[in-house]
């Protein structure tokens, strides 16, 4: 994934610009001024399928977007300040990544953002809705597992909704679990794939060890030891910082490997499958996260949760309580707005 950041020489760069016709996309980040939105947009800055940059945030995007403009590379990238300049800055744009938001605090949970971000989400997907409803919508703001239903809902009510247009990008889980499963096994991660489905919070975190290519063995201490580290491993960053956040780099890496995966897709490059917390008939669960075939509409095929372990039956069982529930407060804080 790392050549996608790399700076592409001669002939390579020659390849990127030929086929500039279709990298072109436009993409907004709202929330840029923050913790995972700074990394973000450096990250999305340095890529060749970038040919527009969109900056948004409530204080410091002015100077977040001179400072990225410096850099060489072909995005013209422009800073949004303030809710009177959103409608602007979304106009015409194909991708919206939002991680604006609060971050957790050690003892904190998901869940605990809730009040706050909520109301976040909710405003700045009713923008979206308003002003590019035929965008990509890429939801990093926590809590996943209600932020997803908020924005279905309102995008409803702006009568705008496509739920193959909306994701919640969960890659953190999947990137963290390819990471983790790599240091046990002595692999390269660059060639380690797990899927990770269900919801992206605690125990709605599902690694599917039993599809990770290349094959995998651990004995069943080892494997619940490795499954509750990746449950958990947003909560290690939380207390490792100390107070001063959670964790945005490696956030920040995952969401702009999910943008780019989606342009690939958007672009019409074939076979690109990532995960993702979107509408769902997969299980009883109304949202839930399975491996997706992206293509130039947003979700091509929703590829399911295929064959999995009598373990990890269970721990799909488990979660579904918990991940209804987060649903069903996403989804009732948008019929009880004003």
């Amino acid at each position: 994934m790392l050549s996608a950041f790399a700076r592409p020489a001669g002939a390579a760069l020659r390849r990127s610009l030929s086929t500039s016709a279709q990298n072109n996309a436009k993409v907004a980040v709202l929330g840029a001024s923050g913790g995972i939105g700074q990394p973000l947009s450096l990250l999305l800055k340095n890529s060749p399928l970038v040919s527009r940059l969109n900056l948004y945030d409530i204080a410091h995007t002015p100077g977040v977007a001179a400072d990225l403009s410096h850099i060489e590379t072909r995005a013209t990238v422009k800073g949004y300040l303030g809710p009177e300049q959103l409608p602007d800055c979304l106009k015409g744009c194909d991708v919206v990544v939002i991680p604006a938001g609060v971050p957790r605090k050690p003892g904190m949970t998901r869940d605990d953002l809730f009040n706050t971000n909520a109301t976040i989400v909710a405003t700045l997907t009713a923008a979206c809705a308003q002003h590019c409803p035929e965008a990509m919508i890429c939801i990093i703001s926590n809590p996943v597992n209600s932020t997803i239903p908020i924005t279905a809902e309102v995008f409803k009510k702006h009568g705008a909704y496509n739920p193959n247009k909306i994701f919640g990008v969960t890659t953190l889980d999947i990137v963290r679990a390819n990471t983790f499963v790599a240091e046990l096994k002595d692999l390269d991660p660059a060639r380690v794939n797990v899927p990770v489905i269900g919801g992206h919070a605690g125990k709605t975190i599902i690694p599917l060890i039993s599809q990770c290519t290349p094959k995998v063995d651990f004995p069943q201490d080892q494997l619940t030891t490795l499954i509750g580290r990746i449950q958990e491993a947003g909560t290690e960053v939380v207390k490792a910082k100390a107070g001063a956040g959670s964790a945005t780099l490696s956030m920040a890496y995952a969401g702009a490997r999910f943008v780019f995966s989606l342009v690939d897709a958007m672009n019409g490059k074939e076979g690109v499958v990532e995960c993702s917390f979107v509408k769902s008939q997969e299980t009883d669960c109304p949202y839930f996260s399975t491996p997706l075939l992206l293509g130039k509409k947003g979700i091509e095929k929703n590829l399911g949760v295929g064959k999995i372990s009598p373990f990890e039956e269970k721990m799909i069982a488990e979660a579904i309580p918990e991940l209804k529930a987060s649903i069903k407060k996403g989804e009732e804080f948008v019929k009880n707005m004003k």
